[in-house]
């Protein structure tokens, strides 16, 4: 028996990083997984091209999914991005946040606001946000809108958890911490000194690998986290608690 036997589950941004890692995650779990990207290579038994900030095409890749499944149990809605164009506040331009915000919070809100009517649909479920450590700490190292629209989807999970908990529908905000990615190896290869300044900070010594996020939200999504809603669920390797990490 898998962890989420019989469970029908949506991912965006499920074509590379976390989501695709989470997507394989679900699937050797026994959910059914419908994978949700801008690109065609979503992982999942069903592949879906979307662009989440469209809210006609949110509406329409549940109704998909639906129909192929018959049921929606579990959204994570995972699909965010972080430019090099947004950086200090002093130099985001306008055009620069209004992008980041689109996607990783207005992105949240559609698949939220068209995915949870399906969930209490099935009779409730888990619905998994992707926020990150930084909604919780600031950092000089700034990515202004990034952090602000992270800080706004651990918000938005909390209010949404305590609004549907007698429903059935449980919300939480998984917040990982710094993630073994491309975007991170490059930063290494390209800049040493950048990268060490951010890995002092981690009490382990090393990034996250995706499938241990990908295990978080596991977690979350099946019913062994059934009394957990509304919370900031962190994956960050103890980032958020240090003041001084070990030697």
């Amino acid at each position: 028996m898998g962890r989420l036997d019989g469970k029908v589950c949506v991912i965006s941004g499920a074509a590379s990083g976390i989501g695709a890692e989470t997507a394989r995650r679900f699937m050797e779990e026994g959910a059914g997984v419908v994978g949700v990207d801008l690109s065609p290579d979503s992982e999942g038994d069903l592949a879906l091209q979307a662009d989440v900030t469209d809210g006609a095409q949110v509406e329409a890749m549940y109704t998909r999914a639906r129909e192929e499944f018959g049921r929606i149990d579990v959204l994570f809605n995972n699909a965010g991005i972080s430019p090099d164009d947004d950086a200090s506040v002093l130099d985001t331009s306008l055009e620069a946040w209004q992008r980041v915000q689109e996607v990783n919070l207005k992105a949240v809100f559609l698949c939220c606001k068209h995915g949870i009517p399906h969930v209490l649909d099935a009779g409730g479920g888990s619905v998994i946000n992707t926020a990150s450590f930084v909604a919780l700490m600031g950092a000089a190292t700034s990515q202004i809108s990034y952090t602000a629209s992270k800080g706004a989807v651990l918000a938005l999970s909390r209010e949404l958890g305590v609004e549907f908990a007698r429903r059935g529908v449980r919300v939480n905000a998984l917040c990982p911490g710094p993630v073994n990615t491309p975007l991170l190896q490059e930063l290494f290869a390209k800049d040493p000194e950048k990268a060490a300044r951010r890995l002092v900070h981690l009490p382990m010594g090393r990034f996250a690998e995706p499938r241990e996020i990908a295990n978080g939200a596991l977690f979350l999504a099946s019913d062994e986290s059934s009394y957990v809603t509304a919370q900031a669920f962190l994956v960050d390797g103890g980032l958020t608690s240090a003041y001084v990490t070990p030697e």
